[in-house]
């Protein structure tokens, strides 16, 4: 039984990068992959948002000198990379797939037309959202959250490296404990950094659930989507 028909699924640059904390991990990118056709295989509609963090982020140190709208395209370009091995690795495995990018880039990716998007899901394709908003200034985050509600996903599952939302950073706090549900509210509020405040909003506004889980697990994809509990849930 499906607890989730439509899904957008959120991963990290990091998660494809693996222990090597730089680039795409290709025995890290193929299990990923193998764990999606699973969960394609019971016939849920999926739709990726990949972030570029392994290899660029507008944000980090490395673009502390450089303008911030420059430093932010190339993310865009980073989550493109990352988009194009996600999308060869799912075709390996036998998966239709389709990147989808909001910046125009004809030669390796079909631009992001929300009709055309739709229509590939309900034929049974994985879609891939690369390239972010298309604007500067909006993390992949926020992404995520703008094409779940484009293509009204019934959940956006954030795979991350802990089990779920805790009151302190575990790898930090010892006493650090994991809550299981809470309202986006108390995220914005306590600072949770789950995910940036303007996906939290745009979640919060349109009612539409967050699961936050640990990617590292095999098989959560596939226990959050049948709905067994799994990390934690953000609802209203």
């Amino acid at each position: 039984m499906l607890a989730f028909k439509r899904i957008l699924l959120k991963l990290s640059g990091e998660a494809l990068a693996g222990d090597k904390g730089f680039g795409v991990e290709t025995s890290r990118i193929h299990a990923i992959a193998a764990e999606i056709k699973d969960v394609s295989d019971l016939g849920v509609e999926i739709a990726l948002v990949v972030g570029g963090g392994n290899f660029f982020r507008g944000v980090a140190e490395q673009a502390r000198d450089m303008d911030r709208v420059s430093a932010d395209h190339m993310g865009m370009l980073a989550t493109v990379i990352n988009s194009l091995a996600l999308q060869d690795a799912l075709e390996k495995q036998g998966v239709h797939t389709r990147v989808m990018s909001a910046l125009e880039m004809n030669q390796v990716a079909e631009p992001f037309i929300r009709r055309r998007a739709l229509r590939h899901m309900e034929k049974g394709r994985v879609v891939i959202f690369a390239g972010g908003t298309g604007n500067p200034y909006f993390s992949t985050d926020t992404a995520a959250s703008l094409r779940a509600m484009e293509i009204k996903a019934d959940v956006i599952m954030k795979a991350t490296k802990v089990n779920g939302i805790y009151d302190a950073d575990p790898k930090l706090v010892s006493t650090a404990t994991m809550i299981e549900s809470i309202s986006y509210l108390d995220v914005l509020k306590r600072g949770l950094r789950v995910m940036d405040a303007t996906a939290i909003s745009l979640c919060q506004e349109n009612s539409l659930p967050i699961v936050i889980f640990n990617l590292n697990v095999h098989g959560n994809i596939k226990r959050v989507v049948t709905g067994e509990k799994v990390g934690s849930l953000v609802t209203a």
